[in-house]
């Protein structure tokens, strides 16, 4: 027999969720890594909300409430996550001409382009301009997923880049940088193949009673598990990687003050060599007896 222990998984899954965004706010913070990476920090502050307004207010307040709060945060979240692709795409390639930046820039949005006029439905025009709340808050939902999925397609193309082309440039291999879009683009895929595969079942899956219904659910929810787990280890992985100093950022030799013995020998060989009297060393402050 297994004991009960009164939490389902997804409220686990949340809970470690929530705890390791807190805990890569704290080294973000703490380790200097939000003023070089702003926007990364914004959105991590923007998803760790909605988490929290999800678990707050979710079956405690009426449905369209509820999607008036967390709808729009949808729409902050998915407009901020292009804002963090453009930040690291400047950080990963200083120096490239203007002339590649357009290039590469018309190619990498081409191909997510057609991803996204291929991928999904999108809503009828009568929906659309209907001017009811609900339509409003559909379109205003269909806009976020439309973004979301853009930016999950441009994730992968840059994090592909940078695998191959960031040596060359300032995101090279152990970089912040290339962490970073290493666990976007890991965090992407996991999340187009849970709606891909989702968006299949869904397409093909005709209930004909309520076992099989539940089955189907079951189905969602598993998917949506694994894609969470996938994102806890991402999170996991940044922490440990923006804790870590990037090569080469430990603090120079020359910046390092030599010691009293130091100076005074120094000064005394000096003195030997031109006849002069050899310089007193710099006294050093005794620490105070508390």
């Amino acid at each position: 027999m297994h004991p009960y222990s009164g939490f389902t998984s997804a409220q686990v899954l949340w809970t470690l969720s929530f705890a390791s965004l807190l805990v890569l706010l704290v080294v973000l913070m703490g380790r200097e890594r939000s003023r070089r990476f702003k926007f990364f920090t914004i959105g991590i502050v923007l998803l760790a909300f909605r988490l929290l307004v999800t678990k707050l207010l979710y079956g405690r307040v009426a449905p369209i409430p509820f999607y008036e709060v967390f709808i729009p945060l949808g729409d902050l979240s998915a407009v901020v996550s292009l804002l963090i692709l453009v930040e690291l795409a400047r950080k990963a390639f200083v120096g490239l001409g203007r002339r590649a930046w357009i290039v590469g820039s018309l190619a990498v949005l081409a191909v997510g382009a057609v991803v996204l006029w291929k991928w999904g439905t999108w809503p009828a025009w009568k929906t659309m301009t209907a001017g009811t709340t609900l339509a409003v808050l559909e379109l205003m939902q269909t806009g976020s997923q439309k973004v979301e999925l853009l930016a999950n397609v441009l994730t992968v193309e840059l994090g592909l880049l940078v695998l191959f082309f960031g040596r060359r440039f300032k995101a090279g291999w152990r970089s912040h940088t290339q962490a970073i879009l290493i666990g976007l683009s890991t965090a992407s895929i996991a999340q187009m193949l849970r709606d891909g595969v989702w968006q299949l079942i869904a397409m093909k899956a005709v209930p004909h009673s309520q076992a099989e219904y539940d089955h189907i659910i079951g189905i969602r929810d598993k998917l949506a598990n694994a894609n969470e787990i996938v994102f806890i280890v991402v999170v996991v992985w940044w922490i440990a990687s923006l804790w870590i100093d990037e090569p080469g950022a430990g603090t120079p030799a020359q910046e390092i003050a030599p010691s009293p013995e130091y100076l005074l020998t120094k000064n005394a060989a000096v003195a030997s060599e031109t006849g002069a009297a050899p310089e007193a060393a710099p006294e050093v402050a005794e620490p105070e007896s508390e």
